[in-house]
């Protein structure tokens, strides 16, 4: 047994280990420690905000992924979503865990390929590419164009042909699945901006011209219903839906489909009060459909390529902050001031996003108050937490926020010309800066005076 390993056993687990990495702990001085690191060592060197992103925990959902799918079809693959969070660090990470990948535009898939991602591992979506970002695109040979309406379908195809070699592409359709989440997170319902509809036969047009191309390979088809689900039914439900769209492709037009991707968007637990569905039973329930479809259907078995979402990531990243300032209404709210806030997390703003709080170098006390954790921003909707039990908070303390490793970086900005934060990577005891902290040279790179 290794001696970092033994010396984890020795700690405790923090109070809904659910929502920390795999191997946060809390020590004997009741200081939380992430793979075995003082969570205070990396805030001191590099500054707050800070996220720290554990290697084991990313590596241990992608495995975990991968397995339980494996498992129920063996023709399957697991795609990372890179707009939850991308970087050199995790591209690199993700490949050598063999995931494909989920882009959205060329800066996506830039910044995959230059961390040398295998370009047939891409796939890239989106309602509107650009013909610049398609080109560019279909020089890489990126693995597969996600093709959003019949205009989109006629440029990749004047663009295959330009370049002399077919497109192979995924048909993106429109299920009309409703699901039981945020209405900006949805996106298999009939009122959606995404995919092709079935109901107005602009599908099934999309279909027949693809497959009468020369210069398009029909390899799949994907429809994806919304993320940050808890009910299983409408993963379960397009995968149905997609399975008899492609026997109808069969039956009308002779065509083979290779591939289905039925999205994803696995739901993550953000407070202690919630409980996500374990990946087995997000497997079961997308396997069990498509055996029971491929059935009904006398289908090819297809190849699965399933989009589990920030499900892979978020568990992985811990915010941290500084705190500042308190501010005690009479009869009302206390709010306590960290040094970031809406600019590097939107998401409570957005969505209205629970979030759990704790003080990193006082996990052992005992809660005194309920709080309001609020940031430095110029809004009054910039609030993280609205309501933190924790120990009085004195400025300067450490406060660190789970469940922070998908999209809060990714949408973060510039607002009030703030800095957006460092990036540091834990692992076996180790820490690495994967991102420095921006500067101001950083904000006036771009101006022109």
């Amino acid at each position: 047994m290794s001696d970092f390993i033994a010396d984890l056993q020795r700690k405790t687990l923090p109070a809904h280990a659910q929502l920390w990495p795999d191997t946060a702990t809390v020590d004997a001085n009741g200081r939380l420690r992430l793979a075995g690191i003082d969570a205070s060592a990396p805030a001191h060197e590099y500054g707050t905000p800070l996220y720290v992103f554990d290697e084991a925990t990313l590596r241990g959902q992608c495995q975990s992924f991968r397995r339980a799918f494996a498992q129920r079809w063996p023709e399957s693959a697991i795609a990372y979503a890179g707009k939850a969070y991308l970087a050199p660090a995790l591209c690199a990470l993700l490949a050598e865990e063999g995931l494909e990948l989920d882009t959205v535009s060329a800066g996506e898939f830039g910044v995959a390929l230059a961390s040398g991602y295998p370009a047939a591992r891409i796939h890239l979506h989106g309602n509107f590419k650009p013909d610049a970002e398609l080109a560019a695109a279909l020089d890489a040979g990126i693995g597969r164009i996600v093709v959003d309406s019949l205009d989109e379908l006629a440029r990749v195809e004047a663009l295959a042909r330009e370049q002399g070699r077919p497109a192979a592409i995924w048909l993106r359709l429109c299920p009309d699945v409703p699901t039981e989440t945020h209405a900006y997170t949805q996106t298999g319902h009939a009122d959606s901006k995404f995919g092709l509809d079935v109901a107005s036969g602009v599908a099934d047009e999309a279909a027949a011209r693809a497959i009468a191309s020369p210069w398009l390979d029909l390899a799949g088809l994907h429809a994806h219903v919304g993320s940050q689900l808890f009910d299983m039914r409408p993963a379960a439900e397009v995968v149905t839906f997609l399975c008899a769209f492609a026997a109808r492709l069969r039956d009308e037009h002779g065509a083979n489909i290779r591939e289905l991707s039925p999205g994803g968007g696995l739901g993550v637990a953000y407070a202690s009060d919630k409980i996500a569905p374990t990946i087995d039973e997000y497997a079961e329930a997308v396997t069990d459909a498509l055996h029971a479809a491929i059935e009904r259907h006398r289908l090819a078995s297809p190849r699965l390529i399933v989009e589990p979402g920030r499900a892979i990531v978020a568990r992985a990243g811990v915010a941290l902050y500084t705190v500042g300032p308190r501010k005690a209404v009479p009869g009302g709210t206390t709010f306590v001031a960290v040094d970031g806030g809406m600019g590097e997390n939107p998401r409570p703003a957005l969505y209205g996003v629970r979030y759990t709080a704790v003080l990193a170098e006082r996990m052992r006390a005992p809660a005194a108050e309920t709080v309001r954790i609020v940031g430095r921003y110029c809004e009054s909707g910039d609030v993280l937490v609205e309501a933190a039990e924790l120990p009085v908070a004195a400025p300067g303390e450490l406060l660190a926020i789970p469940v922070s490793g998908a999209y809060h970086l990714p949408m973060a900005s510039n607002y009030n010309l703030v800095p957006r934060p460092a990036v540091v990577w834990v692992r076996d005891g180790q820490a690495r800066l994967a991102r420095r902290r921006e500067t101001l040279d950083d904000l006036l790179r771009l101006e022109q005076s």
